[in-house]
Order: structure tokens, then sequence, then C-alpha cells
């Protein structure tokens, strides 16, 4: 039985689960913010032999059995959240203790996990890590300054003769109207560097594009799509404003050499999936940008026809180094 944990809206996991049914393989979808309102976990100990437990309060699946798993995917899991009745500082508690003791469980689960088990997922998303290792696997990457020296900012934009852009240092923002996009960075933004120091952020020379490639590792298998960002003035500089009449996306041979590069970077930092997002230049130089290691897939595969969902439950139904080995 595979474990899926993810919010009830996650398309990707509609999409695996009609692969998984067709296969003829049972799994379990579950919310972690359920926690504890919604559904009750439970570890118990008798006669020498630990024993976890799933209930739902609501809804489908009831009573599961979560000895019966024998992978799991961390989707995009949910946070705990406390029962509506309780006010602060008792609804902090409540979460804080119930984060704690739901990763604690899926740490015991002896089986396969993907992208991997979540300490290596968390550590895997340090971007300055990323990049580390990146440049040790002899990637392509571009000047660079992280941080909050403004010093260090104003070096770089001397350095890249004002060819630079910002970005910020998380995966993501805990409100989205705070996300931040790649921005290219003007004379007028510097008069105001001082706000670095308030702040880290991602400061790196502005790579000339002639296309972006998103790469999706799955395992040893590599897929790759070109996302054709420089016709859409909005998708410019960052790719994530596309609209789909103006960046058209395609799929894209990607050479051995890098194609190995992206999976020794995925490895390397413990995974068994990952999403890169690369840029060829005009002069087809590959320039590593980020990898993320819960990147999504199924625009990519709903464009191009790329196999990927199929790749992921090939993934998730077939033997591999447990928690244990990846952690």
């Amino acid at each position: 039985m595979i474990l899926i944990l993810t919010a009830p809206d996650d398309v990707h996991a509609d999409a695996a689960e009609v692969e998984l049914g067709r296969r003829g393989v049972s799994w379990v979808r579950f919310d972690p913010a359920d926690v504890p309102s919604r559904a009750s976990l439970s570890v118990t100990i008798r006669d020498g032999r630990l024993t976890r437990t799933l209930v739902r309060h609501a809804g489908p699946g009831g009573t599961v059995d979560l000895d019966a798993v024998t992978a799991v995917w961390f989707r995009r899991p949910g946070v705990p959240v406390a029962p509506p009745h309780l006010g602060e500082p008792h609804a902090g508690f409540v979460v804080q203790e119930s984060r704690q003791f739901v990763g604690d469980v899926w740490e015991t689960l002896d089986v396969p996990a993907l992208p991997a088990a979540r300490p290596v997922v968390l550590r895997a998303q340090q971007k300055v890590r990323q990049l580390q290792l990146a440049l040790r696997l002899g990637f392509d990457v571009p000047a660079t300054a992280v941080g909050n020296d403004p010093r260090d900012v104003l070096d770089l934009f001397t350095h890249t003769g004002g060819r630079m852009i910002t970005k910020q240092v998380g995966l993501t923002s805990l409100r989205d109207e705070l996300m931040r996009f790649t921005e290219p960075v003007t004379h007028r933004d510097v008069g105001h560097v001082d706000g670095v120091r308030h702040c880290p952020l991602i400061a790196q020379e502005r790579v000339p594009k002639r296309v972006e490639l998103r790469v999706t590792v799955v395992g040893d298998r590599v897929f790759t799509a070109a996302i054709d960002s420089q016709r859409s003035n909005h998708a410019r500089h960052d790719w994530r404003r596309q609209d789909d009449r103006n960046t058209p996306l395609s799929r894209y041979d990607l050479p051995d050499d890098v194609a190995a590069r992206c999976k020794a970077l995925t490895r390397a930092l413990g995974l068994r999936y990952s999403a890169l997002d690369l840029i060829v230049t005009p002069d087809g130089r590959y320039v590593y940008i980020e990898i993320n290691p819960t990147g999504q897939y199924l625009w990519v595969e709903e464009e191009t026809g790329l196999p990927i969902t199929a790749a992921v439950v090939d993934l998730l139904t077939t033997p591999a180094p447990t928690n244990g080995a990846t952690t």
C-alpha cells in the first residue's frame, strides 16, 4: 500500500492515483493537516511489537494500518491544525506538538520515501548548499552573492556591469502575497541597497537566455522540457509568470553530460526526485539556476506528453533504499 501525504486538492496525487489504480496497486491519501482535529494518529507497543494506526474521523478510509505501507510519497503534506475552539497560546502548543509527533511517526516507516525522508528533503532545500554541490559537480553557476551584506550586492552589481537579478532565499513564502519573483536590478534599485541588511536575498548575474529548461529527475530517468520564455515580456526574467499562449513548452534533448550532472546533484542531495531549472545561453552554455526537491511536474507532462507520472509510480512501486539509508 502506497501512502500519499498531500493536500486534498493536489492534482499531481490525483493523476498518480489513476495510474496506481490502473496497475492494481492500493494506496491511501492523507493530509497531516487533519491531525488532531479530523484524524487520530497513534503508536502503541505491546509484547515487544510497535504498531502504527491512522483513524480518520470523517470521510473515506476509516482506520488505516500503517504497518501495511510499502512506500511513502511526501507530495505536499499540510501542517497539523489545532481544533477551532482553542485560542492562543494553547493552539500554538497543539500545532507544535502535533507537528513533532506526526513527523516522528513517518520516520518510523522503514519503507522507500519519495523524494526522500523528510529531514533529507528539508536539508536539500538549502539554497547555498545546492550551489556548493552544483559547483563541485561541474555545473556552470552564475556569479552569485547570498546574504544581507549590501557591500556584496554592490560588488556583484559592479562585477556584472549592472546585469544582475535578485530572488528570495527560500523556496516559498508563508504568505503568497510576499512571494518574490526573480527581478532585474536597476540603478535606481541600487540606491536602496542598504535595505538588503534587513533580510537576506540571492543576487546573481543575469544570464542571457536562448531558452530555459525544466529538468525533472525521477530515479535514474531524466525528463527535459524547453520553456520558450523569451517570447513573452511577462516571463522573460521569471518563467513562472508564463502564459500558455506566449510561453510554449516542448520536449528537449538534454546532452548526456548535463543529464548526468542533474542526476548526480539529485543523488548528492539524498533525493530520488527533483526538478531543476537551467538556462541555455545563446552561445550554447548550460547554466545551473536551482533545484527543487518537491517541484511540480504535471504542467510539464500535460504540455509535452512526457510520462513523468508513470515514472513516479514506477519509483513508488519498485524496491529501493529505505528511509534509514537516505538520511
